[in-house]
């Protein structure tokens, strides 16, 4: 439904930020369909499918760490465009362009595709029946040799550690120029008007300072968890039973996070909800107009 509606373009965005919510949009859907419906369900539900052929899951297992990556740096590169909108005029109108914008969504999308390749190579078959490989299993390689640990230190550092850095970072150099600048116009109308009237930039402002927190604080504490999980801070401090918990919940937050970034970004816009509840009445609206 958000890629209809961003599709439309009538949600008062610009052309450049409605590139990157549609991508970012498709990117939360193509993490839902690999991680929920190829993976969570499979696993569950239908462990003897095809699904569970080692070549398969191995395609998946890749693709599941692709989505992640992409979910979170889609979110970062739309971070940046705002924080060139916002803080750098000059470089604004080169770089928050539609040309731009695919650009560096499709460059994105390539090295981190190209990047999660070696995922595919870290896993084994269970089992074989028949000549048949099935299921798969990390080799044990993975831990031992020293190019896939560099490869999994590598991954971790890309993401989420960078994204998180950036992100808190970008928005924090965003929240530092709306208030300057908010500041400068509310002593520039003193000057002039001496009055309180509502000024609409300065609500704009308010508005965007709260969307980017909700942003950063949403973004940090959905992946703190997992983050711990990663620098192996709390397994110490746990017993098995508690840490297979405390990793359950990681996941869960972090796959939370990247279903989240649409809604943020998108749903918080008056605009958008209009658009949205007229697509939801046009078939009520269109069975009436029939029934008239």
């Amino acid at each position: 439904m958000t890629i209809l509606v961003l599709f439309r373009e009538k949600c008062g965005l610009s052309s450049c930020s409605t590139r990157y919510l549609l991508t970012m949009t498709s990117g939360d859907l193509m993490f839902i369909i690999i991680e929920i419906v190829l993976w969570q369900l499979r696993f569950y539900y239908y462990p003897e499918c095809f699904l569970k052929l080692t070549p398969v899951c191995s395609v998946v297992s890749a693709l599941r760490e692709a989505a992640v990556d992409l979910s979170v740096w889609f979110t970062v590169m739309f971070t940046f465009d705002r924080f060139v909108a916002i803080c750098s005029h000059k470089l604004k109108a080169t770089y928050c362009t539609n040309k731009t914008a695919v650009t560096v969504l499709a460059a994105t999308t390539i090295l981190f595709c190209l990047k999660n390749v070696p995922v595919y190579f870290t896993l084994e078959p269970r089992k074989i029946i028949d000549n048949v490989p099935w299921g798969c299993y990390v080799k044990k390689d993975y831990f031992t040799d020293p190019r896939w640990r560099g490869f999994a230190v590598f991954s971790m550092v890309l993401t989420p550690m960078i994204p998180i850095t950036l992100i808190l970072i970008l928005n924090a150099l965003i929240f530092r120029r709306i208030l300057m600048g908010s500041r400068a116009r509310n002593s520039f109308k003193d000057q002039n008007k001496g009055d309180k009237e509502i000024d609409p930039e300065i609500e704009s402002r308010k508005t965007t300072i709260i969307l980017l927190l909700s942003i950063s604080i949403s973004f940090v504490i959905l992946w703190s968890l997992y983050v711990l999980y990663l620098l192996k801070v709390i397994k110490p401090l746990l017993d098995v039973d508690d840490h297979y918990t405390f990793l359950s919940v990681a996941y869960m937050l972090r796959n939370l996070s990247c279903c989240t970034n649409t809604f943020i970004y998108v749903v918080v816009q008056p605009k958008f909800r209009d658009e949205l509840k007229k697509m939801l009445k046009y078939p009520f609206t269109l069975i009436a107009s029939y029934l008239d």
